[in-house]
This record gives C-alpha cells, structure tokens and sequence, in this order.
C-alpha cells in the first residue's frame, strides 16, 4: 500500500509538472503573440522586456531602432526587466519633442533615471542637472559665454590651435606618407581647444609626437562605460560598482582621473585667485566662472570627422567647398595681401555653403545621437500617446534624419542644398533639427561649433586633398556620443593654392 501510495504521488508529480511546464509555454508563446500584435515597436519579452531584442541587435542598434519608429509610425511603448520598473516611450515626432522641450518643458526635466547613472561623472554640472540649479548655471555660463571678451578669445586661441599646431601636425603627417586616423587628430584638436578656451590650460594633444594624454582618455572612457548603465536593469550595474567589478571598475578609476586633472586646474586657478586678488588676466571659461560648478566637452570633432567622410564620397560638394572659399579669399590676391593666413570671422561667416555641407552632415551624424527626459506627471502628447508618471521618454535624433515624414523622399542622401534659399543659408525648425538640442536647453556653444568647424574644415580642404583609404570600414559606435567606431583611416595630399 505504502508502494502504490508512493508511485501515486511520483506519477501526480510528473504530470502535474509537465501539464504546467507546457501551460507556462502555452501562455509564454500567446503573451508574446498578444505583445507583438498590440505593441507597434520592438518585441517585449515575457520579464526581460525590450532587452533582449536590444543586444540581439547591439551591432547595428541604430538602424534597426530607425526601422522600429518607421514601422510603429514614429512612436511607440517599450520596457525594461521585470523587476527595474523601467519603461516609457520612444519617440522621434517633432510634435511631440517641441512639447517636451518646449511646451510643457516642466514636465519632461533630464529626471532622476538620467542624472543616477551619469552623476559619478557630471556630479550636477548644468549637463546634468535640472530646475533651479541649471537655471542658475546656465544664467552664468550664457552671460559669460556670450561676452565678447570670452568670444574674442576663444576665437584667436581657435585660430593659434588651427596654425600653429593643426597645420603643422598634418604637414609632417604628409611628409611621412602614410595613413592615419583623422578622427583620432580632430579629438586631439578639440580637446586641445576646449581646454584651452574653457580653461586655460594646453594639455598638448597635438604635439608631433601625437602623446597619449591620460585626462582625455580618460575621458572618453568614462563616457562609453558610463552607457552600460543604460543597458542594464540598475541592480546590475549598482552591485558592480557596489562590489568593484567590470565595467564598474574600469569606470571609477576613468572617473578618477578626470577629477584629479580636473580638481589641480580649478585649485591652481583659485590659488592664484588669492595670490594676485583678481584673474583680470584670464580670459579663459574657468577663470571666468570660478565660483560655479561648470563642466563641458565639445562634440564638434565627431561631427568634423562624418563630415569629411562624406565630403570623401561626395566630389561634387567637395568642389563647390573649394569654389567657395577661393571666391571668398579672392580679394586677398587683388589686395596683394597674404594668401595662406587664418581665416577672420567675417570670411567664415560669408561660407554658406560650407555651413549648409556641415549642417547636413550633422543632421545624418548627430554628435548627440539620441537623449532622454523624463516624465513628472500623466500627460499626453500631441500624437494622443498617453505617457504616465515617472516613464522615461527616448527620442533618437539620428533616426529622425532618416524619416521621410520628417525630410521628405530624399532624406537619406547628403544633400547640402536643403539648407540654401537664393544663395543664402536657411535655419531648421529646431524640433525637427534637435542636433543643438531646442528649446530652453538649446546649446549655447551652437555659434562657437559652427566657426571651429567651418575654421577647421575650411583650413585643411583649402590645403588638402584627404582621402579615406580604400576598403576602410565606417560604422557608427554605439556611445553617447557618435564617434567612428574603426575610426577614420585616411591619407592627404597637398592641393595646389590658388583662386580658382
């Protein structure tokens, strides 16, 4: 009796556990059906949500996310894991993004997701921070970023960095033959640049000898580990970096070499604040705002970088570049004044075509290639998408390039002439063109990019002809900001100067 007791129960729990294990399959496989016919965006897995269809497409995540928005009709739901509570909507309607960043731009603050996960490296810098904080962060740097003592600085140090070290660098460059990594030259140069105008140091990335500057690896490091935080729930990444492990830990010690450049500049700088009792001879960011909390990067080698690969597959722009340049310096020649000099403010001003090649490239390649906000309160947007409190809202501004809704049938190609009306250079609704971002946070470095830009551009095309090398692979990285990921592989050769 005992025997068959047993064998009873034995074969109870066999079926029984087999009935459920193919009733869980059975629901599993009919929740994933229901998802997939009432969500218009990316498959939502049972617990895992969105994630395991981001990593199933981490290789080419930017393109599969612009198929997602063109098939859900540019908005749509999406979640984390089960247990994160982390969901929302994805969004590339710029209806919808004036909204957030415009209309009811309260509502929709960088929110306590975003500044979690980038607060070991911005600490409540203004590109972290929101309310009142930024106000008075953003009150500071606008006034004195926009004074034209910071202005002509910032411009002559461009000018100096461009002649007496760019130049110079990609003459031995020549000398020597061989190919190299433009991308790898232009961050030098910008975080040359940046350091420069904003504080007051040379960190001299642009030395011939090209050495490696441990602050701007650094870095660059920080920034791309510091995305793994947004690829997986928060428990994950809290417990590395609770525990020292991984990404974590190669993130802490990136993070502490940024601080230390960075305490010892703002040290010094106060120090000689009290040696001297004023910095009047300091026309440096830092000096200026010593009293605030400000950090910065400039993008703009990023954006310099797509740029010339597409001037690269596109001779046509190219020579109008070239065409407009030499009819700009044209008067150099008729004055018998000097031909090959830095450009001036006003040259680089009248290069429409040249800001319209630049623009154009930005709105294919975004510095930026996508951002988050988050909501405070239920709302809706203007699309009728309901979004609830507390969801966090994505917007990719590198798929929104390549919506025909939003540029017409010719958005993919790089076509320079949508920015010119009767030979002058057109603005964008700038919730369609959230490149500098919009609204109240729109980038007040927007002015200062486009000249280093264009001064840059400008400088090197005049001189040289540069070629990507023949079979060199170019794909977006999946960073937070947009870098090359095999980098720019090219060679130059000088081009013959002369007005054409």
């Amino acid at each position: 009796m005992r025997n068959l007791v047993f064998s009873s129960i034995q074969w109870l729990y066999t079926h029984l556990c087999w009935e459920v294990s193919i009733s869980l399959l059975v629901l599993t496989i009919l929740s994933c059906i229901l998802r997939r016919l009432t969500n218009k965006g990316p498959m939502l897995w049972p617990v895992m949500g969105i994630l395991p269809s981001v990593f199933l497409h981490i290789n080419n995540i930017y393109d599969w996310i612009t198929r997602s928005f063109i098939k859900a009709g540019g908005t749509f739901h999406f979640r984390g894991m089960w247990m994160d509570g982390y969901y929302g909507i994805m969004t590339i309607v710029p209806s919808n993004i004036e909204y957030m960043l415009k209309t009811n731009f309260k509502n929709f603050p960088k929110g306590k997701h975003y500044k979690e996960r980038f607060y070991d490296l911005l600490g409540n810098g203004i590109f972290n921070a929101d309310d009142q904080l930024w106000k008075e962060q953003r009150r500071s740097a606008t006034s004195e970023m926009h004074s034209s003592r910071f202005v002509e600085y910032s411009f002559q140090t461009m000018q100096d960095l461009v002649h007496q070290k760019l130049l110079k660098l990609l003459e031995k460059l020549v000398e020597s033959g061989d190919s190299f990594d433009l991308q790898e030259v232009l961050l030098r140069f910008t975080f040359d640049n940046i350091c420069t105008a904003a504080l007051g140091i040379d960190p001299g990335c642009l030395a011939l000898d090209l050495p490696e500057i441990p602050f701007a690896k650094a870095f660059e490091e920080a920034t791309e580990f510091t995305l793994f935080r947004f690829l997986v729930p928060s428990f994950v990444w809290k417990a590395m970096r609770f525990i020292g492990v991984g990404y974590e830990k190669q993130l802490k010690k990136a993070i502490k070499i940024v601080n230390d450049f960075s305490e010892k500049i703002v040290t010094d700088r106060k120090n000689e604040l009290v040696k001297f009792g004023s910095l009047n001879d300091h026309s440096d960011l830092l000096s200026r705002l010593i009293e605030d909390s400000y950090q910065g990067r400039d993008t703009s080698s990023v954006a310099l970088s797509w740029f010339f690969w597409l001037v690269h597959k596109n001779s046509e722009v190219e020579s109008r570049i070239i065409g407009e340049i030499n009819e700009i310096l044209c008067y150099r020649k008729c004055k018998n004044e000097p031909y090959d000099v830095a450009f001036t403010v006003e040259e680089l001003r009248k290069m429409v075509y040249l800001q319209a090649a630049l623009s154009e490239s930005l709105r294919l390649y975004p510095s930026v290639p996508f951002e988050f906000k988050e909501v405070i309160e239920n709302d809706v947007f203007p699309d009728g998408t309901m979004i609830k409190k507390g969801s966090q809202v994505f917007y990719s501004i590198y798929s929104m390039a390549r919506m025909e809704s939003i540029w017409g049938k010719d958005c993919l190609e790089f076509k320079p002439e949508r920015w010119l009306k009767d030979g002058q250079f057109v603005s964008e609704n700038q919730f369609k063109y959230v490149v500098f971002n919009a609204g109240p946070r729109l980038c007040l470095g927007k002015k200062f990019a486009y000249m280093q830009m264009k001064m840059v551009a400008a400088s090197i095309l005049l001189r040289y002809e540069v070629k990507v090398v023949e079979g060199h692979k170019v794909d977006p990285k999946l960073t937070i900001t947009l870098y090359m990921k095999h980098g720019l592989l090219v060679t130059i050769k000088p081009r013959l100067v002369g007005v054409a």
